[in-house]
């Protein structure tokens, strides 16, 4: 049974070779799941697709719910095409559920700009942190109970602000959850490079979830702060 993770400069020419086919899969597919993203994200704000429209408590568990189900059927399916099938839905849902966030942006005269900037800012860290694993090869994993603690405090505040909606928890939460999933990129790039995650269906179901919670909570942070009303 192969470790899950092979000390750096140690790792026979196959596992070096097999890893980065890994890696080499997960950001082709990575990029492709962009295109699901972005036809959800304009097919909602074209229908001004609303999912919490309702009550934001049944919303969001139901969100959650939809979330979980995508989530659990890839892993189920990672080894087939089916796998594959699934995670282009589940990046479509999360375009439809991006639609929301991106209309209260373009209700600001300079939303555009602040997409931008917010895509731009995600792209720069994503590239940053993943040459960081990729070329020192480091050991991150010591970083996982850190962050899975991280985003569940991060979680369960969200939920909480859900009933007080308190804009400086909110801009907090949105901060905090920047950082946390910035290091999640680290962390999860440097484990497919480790040998951790040998899946690269697996391993690009999680790396988007990071890139796309590090480019919401940036743009929260750019509406907040650099939002201008005409």
């Amino acid at each position: 049974m192969q470790p899950q993770f092979q000390i750096a400069g140690q790792a026979t020419p196959e596992v070096s070779l097999q890893q980065n086919k890994v890696l080499r899969n997960t950001y082709m597919l990575l990029a492709l799941t962009m295109v699901p993203t972005v036809i959800g994200a304009l097919v909602g704000v074209q229908m001004q697709f609303s999912f919490f429209a309702g009550s934001p408590l049944i919303s969001f568990m139901l969100f959650m719910g939809i979330a979980f189900g995508f989530m659990w059927g890839i892993e189920r399916t990672k080894d087939s095409g089916l796998g594959v099938a699934l995670l282009l839905g589940f990046t479509f849902f999360m375009g439809l559920m991006l639609s929301r966030i991106l209309q209260v942006a373009l209700g600001f005269s300079n939303g555009g700009s602040l997409i931008a900037m917010a895509a731009g800012g995600t792209g720069a860290i994503f590239f940053t942190l993943a040459g960081v694993a990729t070329v020192t090869k480091k050991d991150f994993s010591f970083l996982g109970k850190f962050l899975f603690i991280g985003m569940v405090v991060v979680l369960l505040a969200a939920l909480a602000n859900i009933f007080f909606q308190i804009p400086a928890l909110s801009l907090t939460i949105s901060a905090v959850a920047v950082l946390i999933f910035s290091a999640y990129i680290l962390y999860d790039i440097s484990r497919i490079v480790n040998g951790g995650e040998d899946n690269y269906i697996s391993a690009t179901l999680m790396v988007y979830l990071d890139v796309y919670n590090v480019f919401v909570s940036l743009l929260n942070l750019l509406m907040a702060f650099g939002g201008e009303r005409d």
